[in-house]
Parts: structure tokens; sequence; C-alpha cells
């Protein structure tokens, strides 16, 4: 097991400081931790021995699931990290095999084992188990219950020495060589640039105004049948209302029900239950025959996915990175924001591991991580734009990549290799162009000619 001290050859500097404790924060604190002496986290929550949730996760009580992409990337930084998080009580899940996954006006999806694994397990527990790995670092200091106040530094020269935070009993400052924003808002960033008299960054907004509601339940033995998990997509763009059934640790399962903007599932229980009967299937309201509720309905609302594009700023403070949702929100029922954010912090860890003997090792990252974006932005943002509300500026070819889209999808109904294909894809495990392979695209168009 690596201490995570960093040796002189690859030292970057003496002290990083990540902002935000989250999952992007950890894994963040992780790629620098062999590059730096001493990795600060700051965490304005008090961070819980146990897996229960904090005001600072406003998502903690929702459904979470850690695709297939997350979990590769997390093995990069943490080997092992599957097993731990089995060890933890998460639940492992073959897509290929063990998720009715039911797409509205299409057949069911091929059903074949694949040879990798999604886990199902709470936001609370993901965090406990990241925690727990991220401590065995003897150069990472976690200090919950410090908020940070500002990015400090001389602003005429566009460099970062350090941040402000207010510990509960007072306002102390924390030098740094590197600060990495990885809070929720990013707003530290957004001031410290203003103040430095750069512009704000451009931004890419998609207003969505999802709202939806998650519940913890016991489900009766025979409750799933073959299955581990329920996915139902809404059938769109006359239908708003999908859901997803997942299991989670001890047991118990979580069920998140979606609607869109006025349509909000509601925080009575029971009532909550009766939304189901709006789901375009009756798989979900089945399956919660018999079922006992074991928490509150915690609701929640995303008005927006949100793109700030810093590579686009130059000049940028050289020591000073974004990460996360900081840089990018993007809609969460898709359930690629986790995936995004430690691809991206295995991209630092890379810069710096390549780079270290070079100057500005970092100047490549906002650059990377924009490159990055672009293909979870286009899988899981650009498809709201089929319903007419969805506020943006639409794309031109909108309605030839939704066609293309739903021509894919039939294809994948028939076809398990394209079936798989596709859940690599949306998984971020292969590339968006894995889907331009010239015989695939033959398909679809042909598929396309037949409506």
């Amino acid at each position: 097991m690596s201490s995570g001290i960093a040796t002189k050859d690859s030292q970057i500097g003496k002290q990083a400081i990540v902002i935000g404790a989250g999952i992007s924060g950890l894994a963040a604190a992780r790629a620098l931790a062999d590059h730096f002496d001493q990795v600060v986290v700051l965490e304005s929550d008090q961070l819980p021995d146990l897996a229960t949730p904090r005001p600072g996760a406003p998502q903690g009580k929702q459904v979470h699931g850690l695709l297939g992409g997350a979990i590769k990337a997390l093995e990069e930084l943490f080997p092992d990290f599957a097993g731990d998080l089995t060890r933890a009580g998460a639940v492992p899940i073959n897509p290929g095999s063990e998720i009715l996954q039911e797409m509205p006006g299409m057949d069911q999806f091929p059903l074949c084992k694949w040879d990798w694994c999604i886990y199902a397990l709470t936001r609370p527990l993901i965090e406990q188990t990241l925690r727990r790995r991220v401590e065995q670092h003897t150069n990472i200091s976690l200090r919950g219950g410090c908020r940070a106040l500002d990015i400090m530094g001389i602003s005429d020269e566009l460099l970062v020495t350090g941040v402000r935070y207010d510990t509960g009993n007072g306002v102390e400052f924390l030098p740094a060589d590197l600060v990495v924003d990885a809070s929720r808002h990013g707003g530290l960033t957004m001031s410290f640039l203003q103040a430095a008299g750069l512009p704000a960054p451009e931004e890419t907004t998609i207003g969505i105004d999802i709202r939806y509601g998650t519940a913890l339940y016991a489900l009766p033995d025979d409750a799933m049948g073959q299955f581990k998990a329920i996915v139902t997509f809404a059938k769109a763009p006359h239908g708003v209302h999908s859901a997803y059934l997942i299991p989670v640790e001890d047991n118990c399962y979580q069920l998140l029900l979606v609607g869109r903007g006025d349509d909000a599932p509601p925080a009575d229980g029971d009532e909550f239950l009766a939304y189901t009967q709006k789901l375009p299937t009756r798989s979900v309201y089945n399956a919660m025959k018999g079922a006992k509720r074991l928490s509150e309905v915690a609701r929640f609302g995303f008005p927006e996915s949100r793109w700030r594009h810093f590579a686009q700023l130059n000049p940028f403070p050289q020591n000073l990175l974004s990460i996360g949702d900081a840089i990018c929100c993007l809609n969460p029922i898709y359930g690629q924001g986790i995936t995004v954010a430690v691809q991206e912090a295995n991209i630092l860890r890379r810069l710096l591991s390549t780079s270290a003997a070079e100057a500005q090792p970092l100047a490549q990252f906002l650059t990377k991580a924009e490159a990055l974006i672009k293909e979870p932005w286009a899988m899981s943002a650009v498809p709201d734009f089929i319903y007419p509300q969805t506020r943006g500026e639409r794309p031109v070819d909108l309605e030839q990549r939704l066609n293309s889209q739903l021509a894919l999808t039939r294809i994948a109904t028939r076809d398990p290799a394209v079936w798989k294909l596709m859940s690599e894809v949306r998984h971020l495990l292969r590339p968006l162009a894995a889907l331009e392979e010239p015989g695939l695209v033959r398909r679809v168009e042909a598929e396309m000619a037949t409506v």
C-alpha cells in the first residue's frame, strides 16, 4: 500500500488544497497525493464516521449507482475499489442480464451476461468507502467543519497563494502551491477570477426542470422476479415520468420517481407510491406491492445542466483548477456525473505523473477536461431537447440526432452485440466514436429509412 508521500523526482509542490470532500474532491486528493508533501481537503460539513447523509451533498438521499466507467476510473486511483464496495455492502449488478430496462414503444432489450458490472449503493456509503481509502494516504488530511471562504492570491500575477476558511472557532489562512475547487457550485473560483479582472467563462446551459424524489424500502423476497433492478424511461416527448428501482446495502431498495416542471413526485408516502401509476409501464408499480417504506420521501429539483468553459479562458491562474460539478453539472438522471468527475481526477493524475519534470504540468488539465465532457454532454444533456419546454440553444441537426438515436435503439433491441456496445458508450467505457463504425452507421441509416 502506498503511503502517498511524494518522491523527490515527482514532487510538484509542498502543499495542495482541495475544496470539498465529495466524490470529485476525494478523487482529486488521491490524484495529488503522490506529488505534494501534503494534501488538505477542506469540507464545510462535519464528516461522519458512519454512512449517513450530510447537508453539503444535497442529493445524498437520492438514488446513486456507479456506472461501468466510474468503476474503471476509481480502480485506476484505488486498486481493488470494487472489492471495497462489495465488502461495504454494495450490490454488484450485471447490466446485460440483471436489469429490466424499459424503453416505452420498444421491444425488450436482449438479456445476456456481460463481462463488466455496475454497483448499486447509497451515496453516503460511496463517500464513506472513498474516505476510508483516501485516509490510508498519510499525507492527505480531511478537515471537516472547515468552510472555505475565499481563494486568496496575487491578482495581478494570477497566482493563488492559499485559502481562507472558517473553522467554526475563527477564520484561518492555509497556504498552498495548488488549489483545486471541487465544490458543488465553483463559486470561489468565479470570485477569484472576478477579483483578478478576468472575464467569467462562457457557459452552456440547458434548462430541464427535472423534479424527483427517492425513498428507501424493504421489498418482498419475490418482488423483483429474475431482475435485481428496474429502470423505466419516460415515453418522450409526451410523457415525462420515469423510475429507477435499485437495490442498495442491507437488503433494501431505493425507488426514484422522476417528473418535470410542475409534475413532481409528491412528498407523502402513499401518494408517492401512487405516482408509480403514471409510469408508462406497470413493472415498478407491480414490484412495489407489499413494499414497506423505511424513510421519508426526499425530493430534489435540478433546473438546468450547466457547463463552464474554463478552458477557453486565456490566461487562467496557473495554480488553480476546478473539477467535477464546479466545471459541469450533467443531468443526474443518466448517472454520468460521478464517472466524469473521477475521470477528470485521472486526467490530473496522468498529467502530474508524466509531466512532473516539466514547467506548468497542469496547463493542459482544463483543455483535456473540456474534451472529456463533450461526449457525456452530448449523451445526457442534448437529448433533453426532445421536450419542447426544454430551454437552450438547440443543435441545428437535433432532429437528425434524435431520429438516429431511436433507430440505433431499435436495432439494439434485436442485436445483443449492438445493445452491449451502446451500453458501454453510455457507461463511458467506450468512446462515442464506437457508434460511428461504418457498418453500424449503414444499419442505422437503413433503419431510419424504414420509418
